[in-house]
Parts: structure tokens; sequence; C-alpha cells
């Protein structure tokens, strides 16, 4: 099977998914703003955030953000998992539901 050699960075998002991607980014910007060596990091996230908040149907991103908001979507999603199977019931209650948020947001739109 030929791997094909244009692939579309843009997606359709809702409201509610523009939100969590919002505040996602605006996490990992704060998360990162201590520390140098996240610079270019912290560039592609601020760029995210301007395409989340232009209003338009469609946002457009580029490979680089793409892979950095995927990569650090499946750490997220995976550390939201951990902390579902374990620790008290509040605290799972409230990362399980947090947890599907994400995981639909990975599969829905940024699965390959």
């Amino acid at each position: 099977m030929a791997k094909s050699l244009f692939k579309n960075y843009t997606f359709q998002l809702d409201k509610n998914e523009r939100k969590i991607l919002t505040t996602f980014c605006n996490t990992m910007i704060k998360q990162m703003s201590t520390d140098d060596r996240f610079g270019s990091d912290m560039k592609s996230f601020n760029s995210i955030v301007d395409k989340l908040n232009s209003g338009e149907d469609e946002v457009k991103f580029t490979k680089d953000e793409k892979t950095k908001l995927v990569f650090r979507l499946k750490e997220n999603v995976t550390h939201m998992k951990n902390k579902a199977s374990k620790g008290f019931f509040l605290i799972r209650w409230f990362y399980k539901s947090a947890y599907s948020q994400y995981d639909n947001l990975l599969q829905n739109h940024f699965t390959d």
C-alpha cells in the first residue's frame, strides 16, 4: 500500500472540542513557561490557541503543531487512564470523565 504524500491537517471541531483543546493548550503553556527547553513547543501551542480562538469553522494546523499536540494528548490520555484506574472513588470518577473526553477527541480527530 502506497503512503500518501500529503496529509490533511484541517479539522472540523465543535464548540466543546475547541474548549477542551484550548484549555489543554493553555495548561501546557503554563507548565512549559518555566523551562527554556520548551521554547519551540510553546510557540506551537500559542499558535494552536490562536487558531482555535479565531472562530473559523475549520482549523488548519501545520505538521509540527499537529505532531506536538497529538504527542502531548497521548501522554495526557495515558496519565489519566492510570489515574482513573487507581485512587479513591471521587478521583477515579473525575479522571474517568476527563479521560473519556480526551480519548474521544484523540480517537475522532487525531488518529492516523
